[in-house]
């Protein structure tokens, strides 16, 4: 089955009660037994639910995984990931990181005796040097946030393999519609599904997908232990917008370039961080491991200026300045401030999130519409 085909159909079935073309919302905690044990599946929400199950089977088809899980947030599901881990275990995560993450990473975990080690993973040679013996994890994120720094999924996996330790790849600015993680030797992958796999600022989820029965047993009995899991209503919120992603992100990825070509002929911008540009760093990589470059754009204004930055944001009229991305609608972020601002300003300037920096979501507009916005916004 073809990609496109499997946004709709993958691992699906019409419902057995009568005929639901759509899975069910099934609103309820707790299910009927005939004896102690005696169930048709499910015994308790939090245990399972067939909408959520539903979702599941389909987070695993789009991503060519065997078991998915769906959790209450992107965060709840990374937070199951660490919780594979035990104090004294090391992690080696890219230094370009979501603010969100490097935040439980750095105020939970370490706090746990698990040490991170923050890399620039742009050369995958670099990460095989901080490997010990009691590295467990790699983390990935490609493009990254906010910097849509390109990393080899491949080579990393390759690392992964020779010493026996878990890949671990957020997937979510990407989407299985052009990167599947799995394929390239990744261990686990993760979602915001919030993000483009919902697709209408209109739901808060997470997802982990997995090829390993074993270790997708281990995660469940996290998840469940743990209870990070969504509703009913939110799996079918999903489950609905997965059905469209393939025709959205076509229209992401083609705004997305006209977007970026117009900041970067622009005489106010100063840099312009998109992977489709063929002088991106390991522009050659993402053509290789991605179908397409993405809806996400991020730019700075010349000399750096922090107030022309914060200006342009507060100008724009189709673009609306709010934290989030991947939705239908065009969203403009300035991550030093909103996304990142949990990154120390010494850390996040490093890897350049300075505070001239900006961040696009590139919505399904008119891409006219789109450039005349900024156009009248940096003037």
């Amino acid at each position: 089955m073809k990609f496109n085909t499997k946004t709709i159909h993958g691992n699906q079935e019409y419902d057995k009660a009568y005929g639901a073309v759509m899975p069910p919302i099934y609103q309820t905690t707790t299910y009927a037994q005939t004896t102690p044990g005696g169930h048709k599946g499910y015994e308790y929400s939090r245990s399972g639910n067939p909408t959520r199950t539903a979702l599941e089977n389909s987070f695993a088809s789009i991503e060519n995984g065997t078991h998915g899980l769906a959790f209450g947030s992107g965060l709840a599901a990374i937070d199951a990931v660490m919780k594979l881990l035990k104090p004294g275990d090391e992690v080696i995560s890219t230094n370009d990181l979501y603010g969100g993450t490097y935040r439980l990473f750095t105020k939970i975990f370490e706090g746990f005796g698990i040490k991170f080690h923050f890399v620039g993973m742009e050369n995958a040679s670099k990460i095989e040097s901080y490997v010990n013996k009691n590295t467990k994890l790699i983390w990935v994120e490609t493009p990254t946030n906010p910097m849509m720094n390109i990393i080899d999924i491949k080579a990393t996996a390759a690392v992964s393999k020779k010493h026996n330790i878990l890949l671990a790849v957020d997937n979510t600015f990407a989407t299985p519609y052009l990167q599947q993680p799995l394929n390239l030797g990744a261990d686990i992958v993760m979602h915001s599904a919030t993000k483009y796999l919902g697709g209408h600022s209109d739901v808060v989820m997470g997802a982990l997908i997995v090829k390993d029965k074993e270790l997708a047993d281990r995660l469940y009995f996290i998840q469940n232990a743990s209870g990070a899991v969504c509703g009913p209503q939110d799996s079918f919120l999903v489950l609905r917008g997965i059905k469209t992603l393939h025709i959205r992100m076509q229209r992401h990825c083609e705004n997305g370039k006209a977007v970026a070509e117009y900041l970067k002929q622009h005489p106010k911008i100063e840099n312009v961080y998109w992977p489709g540009f063929s002088d991106h760093p390991n522009h050659d990589i993402a053509k290789a491991q991605m179908k397409d470059f993405g809806g996400m754009v991020s730019f700075t204004t010349k000399g750096n200026n922090y107030k022309e930055a914060i200006k342009i944001v507060e100008n724009l009229k189709i673009f609306t300045l709010a934290e989030s991305l991947g939705g239908v609608e065009s969203l403009a972020g300035h991550p030093a401030s909103m996304t990142h601002a949990s990154i120390p300003k010494e850390e996040r300037e490093k890897i350049g999130v300075v505070d001239s920096l900006i961040r696009l979501s590139v919505g399904i507009e008119d891409e006219e519409d789109l450039i005349a916005d900024l156009k009248q916004a940096i003037g």
